[in-house]
């Protein structure tokens, strides 16, 4: 019992170091991340990914010190994972390449913290960008972790780059109806809503001549946070406009023939 006195003590030492680098690696992490976004200057993006980044260089220094209660000192640790760098590279390739991937996209940044972005198919709003994955949230509130190395092999639709975004609406009318009239009612409906801007001045023209209707399509710029309310509340506003105006928008019809014996 006297020979694993020395063990369990190093053991009991090693679990309390774990636990206190681990709480420490945390509370360092969520300082740096405080101190990074409450300076202005600095983007939101770049201080989720310093904390990120300093947590997991604590973990690892942490590491090497339960390692070095068991006697291990640091030289053999570097010695060991040189022999096996070969081994630990293939094994975590993937790992290293969304490690890799982080790095470039806090760089480049194609993307922020709350911009709604598109990525290989998978859209939603940014909520976290760290070391080896970025997270986003859907439209609906669904968690969807991304890893860096998809994210930056992918190609990347930013919705919110830019301040102002081009909201295209289409109308089909009949055939009978006036279009120079219709195309009126679209741009006075959408110049009585104070989100459409001016510059460029909304657009409608006549775009396509359908199997039963007159296709109209109306352009007009906005804010890009008001894009999604803006489409919806003029889709609605310029039927409403149309029946007043009276205009009508057809559905498709069908002709039944029948053949007489």
């Amino acid at each position: 019992m006297s020979a694993l006195a020395p063990l369990i003590l190093n053991v009991v030492k090693a679990v309390v170091v774990l636990i206190l680098g681990w709480i420490a690696a945390g509370a360092i992490g969520g300082l740096v991340r405080r101190r990074v976004n409450a300076t202005p200057q600095i983007d939101p993006t770049l201080g989720n990914f310093l904390a990120s980044t300093v947590k997991w260089v604590i973990l690892a220094v942490v590491l090497v010190a339960v390692l070095g209660i068991f006697g291990i000192q640091a030289t053999s640790i570097v010695a060991i994972l040189g022999a096996a760098s070969l081994a630990i590279g293939l094994a975590l390739q993937g790992t290293l390449s969304d490690l890799a991937a982080g790095v470039m996209l806090v760089i480049f940044r194609p993307y922020k913290l709350g911009q709604f972005i598109d990525i290989g198919g998978t859209s939603g709003t940014v909520k976290d960008l760290t070391l080896f994955t970025t997270e986003l949230a859907t439209a609906d509130n669904v968690q969807i972790i991304v890893p860096n190395g998809k994210a930056w092999g992918e190609i990347i639709i930013n919705y919110s780059a830019h301040p102002t975004r081009r909201v295209d609406l289409t109308f089909g009318i009949d055939y009978g109806d006036d279009a120079d009239t219709a195309m009126q009612i679209i741009l006075d409906t959408a110049r009585a809503d104070g989100r459409v801007h001016s510059d460029p001045e909304p657009w409608a023209r006549v775009t396509n001549l359908g199997d039963s209707s007159v296709d109209l399509t109306a352009r007009l710029w906005c804010d890009a946070g008001d894009y999604w309310d803006l489409k919806f509340i003029l889709t609605k506003a310029v039927k409403e406009a149309f029946d007043k105006g009276g205009i009508s928008i057809p559905y498709p019809h069908q002709v039944e023939i029948q053949k007489q014996g």
